[in-house]
């Protein structure tokens, strides 16, 4: 495994590695790697010969000088975990300065229209622009023929989708299921922020989305298409129970546009509200959620319709939540 820090080194690296026929995989990250960063790598290990790990702290996609600021920065130990994967270590960690990427104010950004002003885009404003500039860079630096990125970001993977597909890249994604700790809380790099009692507040963030899966569930067993309004309650009233959480939205959404769902195509007031056309399933609805704790921000989402991520989401809460 090798550290390279700057752009023209990677590079150059690369194109040996092409010349010798090797496919490529980009891991990105911000760093501060836990078990779910190393889990895409192992999946980035199984789709091409080569995997590079970017390790890039990237100023652009923070709103708040003070998340920044904190956002840990553990660049050793990072490594120290890459190299334990043994034979699904990374052949390249990129580590760059932000001079090396941003070496004079950028003038040029990337904005993908339509799916960044929701969500997370409504609170972080900015955040996705920054998001899609540096992966863009990241896909033009590295070249890579596969990329790989955890469905816990899921807006983020359709402001990428969307992106890559309009730019026509040569790349393909690949998201990997959401790794989660044994309350269920979602991985992610802030978790490390928070307390013992901020776990527990935290911990709230899983049982409202297993809430969701178990209202669409119900409106399924009585013959109905899952309802968008129940399932949100449901989520909403778990969260609601906990004064330690600041919620900072619930929403129950397309998945692929990220906008509140269609009546139409499930199935129209002529139809029934809930009901869907004859002989045809229901779209996917995503349920995602964002909520703060001593504020640190944590989003978390699933997406009912997909009964491996329901059922992921249902085993990760399991022990974390008595049954009804």
């Amino acid at each position: 495994m090798r550290r390279v820090t700057t752009i023209a080194d990677l590079r150059g690296a690369l194109d040996d590695e092409r010349r010798r026929g090797r496919t490529i995989a980009l891991a990105p990250t911000l760093g501060a790697l836990h078990e779910g960063h190393l889990a895409n790598v192992r999946i980035a290990a199984g789709h091409a010969d080569v995997v590079v790990v970017s390790v890039f702290v990237n100023p652009t996609q923070f709103d708040r000088a003070d998340d920044l600021a904190a956002y840990p920065r553990t660049l050793e130990a990072d490594e120290a975990a890459l190299r334990s994967l043994g034979a699904d270590a990374p052949a390249y960690v990129f580590a760059p300065s932000e001079a090396e990427m941003y070496p004079s104010s950028p003038r040029t950004t990337v904005h993908v229209a339509g799916v960044t002003e929701v969500l997370e885009g409504a609170s972080r404003p900015g955040h996705f622009d920054g998001v899609a500039t540096v992966v863009t860079k990241l896909f033009n630096i590295v070249g890579p023929d596969v990329a790989v990125f955890g469905r816990k970001d899921f807006q983020q993977n359709v402001v990428i989708g969307r992106f890559v597909a309009d730019l026509d890249l040569p790349v393909r994604l690949v998201l990997t299921p959401t790794v989660r700790e044994p309350d269920g809380l979602a991985l992610s790099s802030r978790n490390r922020r928070l307390d013992a009692d901020g776990r527990a507040a935290a911990a709230a963030i899983p049982k409202a989305l297993r809430a969701a899966v178990r209202a669409a569930r119900e409106d399924r067993t009585a013959g109905r298409a899952p309802d968008p309004t129940h399932v949100r309650a449901a989520a909403l009233a778990t969260l609601s129970a906990v004064p330690a959480l600041t919620v900072g939205y619930v929403e129950v959404v397309d998945p692929d546009t990220l906008a509140p769902p269609d009546p139409a195509a499930r199935g129209g007031e002529a139809a029934g509200p809930t009901t869907p056309p004859a002989g045809r399933e229901p779209r996917p609805l995503l349920v995602t959620v964002a909520a703060s704790v001593d504020g640190v921000r944590l989003i978390d989402n699933v997406e009912i319709g997909d009964t491996d991520d329901e059922d992921r989401l249902l085993a990760a809460t399991e022990a974390a939540t008595p049954h009804q």
